[in-house]
């Protein structure tokens, strides 16, 4: 026994470690690392290297470097207002999908778990639609003769037809439509997490219903707003198809201005000069939003 005991016992003069499970730690060791290493090749080749090769192909003219690219996208007052309208853009759809998608996501948190499940595939839904078949859709029910018109005039609400198409209008509810879910899906995960027990505690204190759910409820629910608003914000500054195909002149955003320089104009090294400003921009209001809104709100975690 006492042989045992200090071989098992690693300050002792006579422990011998056992090769099997030395072996053993060796083999996960390098599973582990084997994975590590797959982990951070993907990483690098989908995501490094690309936004890597677009940075840098920003800085070239004829192949020198050079940053006359991006003196001309601040000098020039047409890219500005791209920018300026990208950014409202998405801006108003982050506002809209909140606005619509909190309450869906309250209810659906509130339901019995047998709905839920039902209405959360129902949310899913669009996703398992083609993005330009539900382009095309609201293009066919907001167009002039569409099917919206034709029931506001039938129901006498209008005598003419209301553009609703080829301006801003279009382009917020064909955005809007694809983006919903992205807000709604963040907000219920974190809203199915709060105990309702706060709310009634909260109740029994003497609060009214409303003040239970502004100081207790929507505090709590701040992690998600934060992780939809920053979720649907990016995608919706890179949208291409809904603003090309519902929107006007003066809703043009950016991923339209980096399509017409590669393909009209093969200035690719202007384009990508075009797509790292963006990033930067983005960066930037992504920092200043987490800053005001506080990290440990946003990954609902103290730091």
């Amino acid at each position: 026994m006492a042989s045992i005991a200090r071989e098992r016992d690693p300050g002792s003069s006579h422990y011998q470690p056992d090769p099997r499970l030395q072996r053993l730690h060796r083999r996960q060791l390098l599973s582990h690392l084997g994975l590590l290493a797959l982990a951070v090749t993907l990483l690098a080749v989908l995501f490094v290297y690309p936004i890597s090769r677009i940075i840098y192909t920003s800085f070239l003219i004829d192949g020198s470097f050079s940053l006359d690219h991006y003196r001309r996208i601040i000098e020039v007052d047409a890219y500005i207002r791209v920018l300026r309208t990208t950014l409202t853009i998405g801006f108003q759809v982050t506002l809209i999908c909140l606005l619509l998608g909190y309450p869906l996501a309250y209810f659906l948190a509130s339901v019995p778990t047998r709905w839920q499940r039902i209405l959360i595939i129902l949310v899913l839904v669009p996703f398992w639609t083609s993005f330009l078949v539900r382009t095309y859709a609201w293009m066919v029910l907001l167009q002039r003769r569409g099917v919206v018109n034709d029931w506001l005039m039938s129901l006498g609400l209008t005598s003419e037809p209301v553009q609703m198409m080829y301006n801003r209008m279009g382009v917020l509810v064909g955005m809007v439509h694809v983006m919903l879910p992205f807000m709604v899906l963040p907000l219920f995960a974190v809203m199915i997490g709060i105990d309702r027990n706060l709310i009634r505690a909260a109740q029994n204190l003497g609060a009214s219903p409303f003040q239970a759910f502004r100081r207790v409820f929507l505090p709590l629910s701040l992690p998600g707003i934060a992780a939809g608003s920053i979720l649907v914000f990016i995608l919706s500054i890179g949208f291409y198809i809904t603003p090309a195909l519902m929107g006007g002149r003066q809703d043009t955003m950016i991923a339209q201005l980096i399509e017409a320089q590669v393909r009209d104009r093969l200035n690719w090294e202007f384009a990508t000069a075009i797509a790292t400003f963006l990033l930067i921009v983005t960066v930037i209001i992504v920092a200043v939003y987490n800053r005001i809104l506080g990290t440990e709100r946003v990954f609902g975690e103290d730091r």
